[in-house]
């Protein structure tokens, strides 16, 4: 079977623009956040060139908070209560939307999401099957939250998956390597976006790399 291979580009939104609004939940600025983002641009460019098709999510929520998850609620009514406003992320809101910097372009597709995972209650893997694709590369933010959830339905959805360390972050530089190694340690492909996206691409480095994922310390006997 030839690989055939999308791109899942998770919440590259404008609520991380709002970062005075992110402090009232307790969230730190995402770790390299510039750098990532020209790297989403960079990657996005280049899988549109080569004809890859390129799929979009955003993370969206009622304004009334009555989808959220119930530690979510919490953390907002608590938020509120101290009189700080929440991060706006209802689904028509500036937050909301897709940074300028990473805009869709026509031909791209578009999914909203109500949940840390982009196959929950979303059309995507039905959008993956219909594409004829068997590798997914999931960029964006954040590493150890969607992006991480995400990449481990994808496999067991049975695609291939890799994750490009350069074009993902978090709001933690610690957490965000942590992400990534606990995604190795799953198999998942782990490298910079131009070798993942690169003609014949073996994505073996899981089963290439001795100790995948495992610090030094940990192997010790």
């Amino acid at each position: 079977m030839s690989n055939r291979t999308a791109i899942v580009m998770v919440d590259m939104q404008n609520m991380y623009l709002e970062q005075d609004k992110r402090d009232a939940f307790g969230w730190p600025p995402i770790w390299r956040f510039d750098e990532v983002v020209a790297e989403c641009a960079l990657l996005l460019a280049d899988a549109r060139e080569k004809g890859i098709p390129v799929i979009y999510t955003r993370q969206v929520s009622r304004a009334d908070g009555a989808d959220s998850t119930p530690t979510m609620r919490k953390l907002q009514a608590a938020t509120v209560a101290k009189g700080d406003a929440p991060v706006d992320t209802e689904g028509a809101g500036w937050a909301s939307q897709i940074l300028d910097a990473v805009a869709p372009q026509p031909g791209d597709i578009v999914l909203e999401k109500l949940r840390w995972d982009a196959f929950y209650a979303t059309e995507l893997e039905n959008i993956l099957r219909n594409l004829d694709v068997n590798r997914i590369v999931v960029a964006g933010l954040q590493t150890n939250v969607c992006v991480e959830t995400t990449s481990r339905t994808g496999m067991m959805k049975n695609f291939e998956v890799a994750v490009p360390e350069d074009a993902v972050s978090t709001d933690g530089r610690q957490l965000h390597f942590n992400g990534l190694d606990s995604l190795r340690v799953l198999y998942v492909e782990v490298a910079p976006w131009r070798e993942l996206l690169a003609e014949n691409a073996a994505w073996d480095r899981s089963l290439t790399t001795p100790n995948y994922g495992r610090l030094a310390e940990d192997l010790a006997v």
